[in-house]
């Protein structure tokens, strides 16, 4: 393939955009800024309560605070703009801030799911062994693990950005596509994606079995734990403080699943985008209201802040 004619910093993609159907547009744009804003509110609320309660300076909590933050970045990567896309003709975006975005948002995607191994984890150290619970999670080593969580998210970031930005885009520049999502881009491609495509399949296929496996193990042991809890009160309270974490780990695992590892024949671009606007936007603004309302800590420093501001 004659470089020449490939792709240059200087090019320039065009996005087509959620729908072209002008009726839909209003709505569609009053509905995600909504979602987008109570995405945002929600998760730098979260954010902002863990930082402010010395009640939620835990490593539960710690982990749910950088939680919020990937929701938060990655969904802002994306968000604005699609929203701006949704009324402007001219959809572009150069060569160098597609990239920039599709690194942003596939850094603190990665994490997210990684992160949310790592809860498991410290859900499992904190039911199975409460006494000694606060030794195997001191402070370095929440700080390590969380450190760990963000280095594996963006050398895997770095390895898919490179591969996929070095690929020939030599015809045309349209993006069937609201953001700069790889599926969308190796369409785009004429230059072979062969290697690209085994890449993705071989680290994302490692990232969720390694993922999936530690939150699997993790809650083995929990409800292990739990049976042997002698009072149903007791058990009650150990499996509330986990209810939170395996709903959030369903809804995410459950959408990656399905838009990765389903059939090539039943694939579409436009379900492709509507699947798409669910984990990039919704999922981000769920996690903070399921967080905030089953959990019990949380609730309770809500309305302790809520009682300052007032009174």
């Amino acid at each position: 393939m004659d470089r020449k004619n490939c792709s240059s910093l200087n090019d320039e993609f065009i996005f087509l955009g959620i729908t072209s159907n002008a009726d839909l547009k209003v709505t569609l744009f009053i509905m995600f800024l909504v979602v987008y804003l109570i995405n945002l509110l929600a998760n730098l609320g979260m954010i902002f309560l863990i930082r402010v309660d010395p009640q939620l300076h835990k490593p539960m909590y710690f982990f749910l605070s950088h939680l919020s933050f990937c929701d938060l970045c990655y969904s802002t990567a994306v968000g604005p703009k699609m929203l701006v896309d949704i009324f402007d003709k001219n959809k572009s975006v150069p060569f160098f801030a597609c990239a920039l975005q599709f690194l942003t948002f596939c850094i603190f995607a990665d994490s997210e799911c990684l992160l949310l191994a790592v809860m498991a984890f410290d859900r499992y150290k904190a039911i199975s062994n409460p006494f000694r619970y606060a030794v195997d999670m001191s402070t370095k080593v929440y700080s390590l693990l969380m450190a760990g969580v963000y280095l594996v998210g963006l050398a895997d970031t770095l390895i898919h950005t490179t591969l996929t930005f070095r690929l020939c885009f030599c015809g045309s520049k349209e993006i069937n596509h609201f953001f700069c999502d790889l599926p969308a881009l190796f369409l785009l491609s004429c230059s072979g994606i062969q290697i690209n495509e085994l890449v993705l399949f071989t680290i994302f296929g490692f990232i969720e079995l390694s993922t999936i496996s530690i939150v699997l193990v993790s809650y083995g042991y929990i409800i292990s734990s739990v049976l042997k809890i002698r009072s149903v009160e007791g058990r009650l309270k150990a499996f509330s403080t986990c209810t939170s974490h395996l709903t959030v780990v369903i809804i995410l695992q459950g959408i990656l699943l399905f838009m990765n590892f389903r059939p090539s024949s039943a694939y579409s671009l436009d379900e492709d985008k509507m699947t798409s606007l669910f984990y990039t936007l919704v999922t981000p603004m769920l996690n903070p209201l399921i967080y905030s309302l089953q959990n019990k800590d949380v609730k309770v420093s809500m309305k302790k802040l809520k009682n300052k501001v007032l009174f």
